[in-house]
């Protein structure tokens, strides 16, 4: 499929603790759709999303999440998702949304929406969830524990950076390999290049990397937060309580498809789940018209 010709409007939030960039598609009054991108990639990996969205009369807005310019490093130097839920939930406010909202993620903003969409409170009706299933799903056995200690076998050798990225100072270096290297791992039938280029120029300076990578960290070892973050630690590595959608490209090389299953397993009443022919974990690039059906068919249903 060949590239949007639409170019998005860009914005700049200020929130608490940092100023937020993002890409606009849409009408200012239509529903507001959240896009939370991941690891390693950028706002604009919603570049075919946003505008089938927009066409529809939705409002989509696109943050780079913390430390990703030209969002700013966030002050308080905190990275764990329960900071990027916070985030999401602050950005829903300050850009007018209503009860019309839908947040989606890919990613680590799957993580985020998955948190989000857990929260008693949270504002958005809906959750669209690409790549990364709710947490609980990692730990449904569905009555055959060894079908389940194999499938977390083949996930291993998958999930190798996610140690490499505990290291202090070597993972930054090695970004200029590591991100080419990644999206071709994850997602082999696609070509990432101009992606590629999208992230490095994100991750340009060597306090970007640092917050990028500082998702990981913060996630293994942080063990207290701010008070403004601990509601939303409660329910970080919750299931959303609102119907989801999830996708999961079949052949996603990050992430094992079968975990698409055990997501069907937890998510609430009117949910559904998608396994995404012909596509890896960047399941939307590859494959936007599917995305792209997918998602304005579960929101019609609304």
């Amino acid at each position: 499929m060949s590239e949007p010709t639409e170019i998005p409007t860009e914005i700049t939030v200020e929130l608490p603790h940092l100023s937020v960039g993002a890409l606009v598609w849409g009408p200012p009054d239509g529903p507001l759709v959240l896009c939370l991108h991941g690891y390693p990639d950028t706002a604009w990996t919603w570049r075919h999303l946003g505008p089938a969205l927009a066409e529809r009369g939705y409002r989509v807005v696109a943050p780079f999440t913390r430390g990703y310019a030209p969002t700013s490093i966030p002050t308080d130097r905190i990275f764990h998702p329960a900071a990027l839920m916070a985030d999401a939930l602050d950005l829903h406010k300050a850009l007018g949304g209503d009860d019309r909202a839908i947040l989606a993620g890919h990613d680590w903003g799957a993580i985020t929406a998955n948190g989000v969409g857990a929260h008693p409170d949270s504002p958005f009706r809906r959750i669209v969830s690409m790549a990364v299933p709710p947490l609980e799903a990692f730990a449904q056995t569905g009555g055959r524990t060894v079908h389940w200690l194999g499938q977390l076998g083949r996930q291993l050798p998958k999930s190798w950076y996610i140690g490499l990225n505990q290291i202090p100072a070597l993972p930054e270096r090695l970004q200029g390999r590591m991100v080419p290297l990644l999206w071709k791992r994850w997602s082999p039938g696609y070509d990432g290049r101009k992606d590629v280029a999208l992230v490095l120029e994100s991750l340009s300076s060597p306090e970007s990397r640092s917050a990028a990578l500082g998702y990981y960290r913060d996630t293994v070892r942080r063990r207290t937060l701010p008070a403004s973050y601990r509601e939303s630690l409660k329910h970080w590595q919750g299931t959303p309580l609102v119907p989801t959608l999830y996708l999961h490209g079949a052949d996603d090389g990050c992430l094992h498809k079968e975990f698409a299953e055990a997501a069907r397993r937890v998510l609430p009443s009117g949910s559904e789940v998608h396994v995404v022919a012909a596509a890896g974990h960047f399941l939307h690039l590859e494959q936007p018209e599917t995305a792209a059906r997918l998602v304005l068919s579960f929101l019609a249903q609304a």
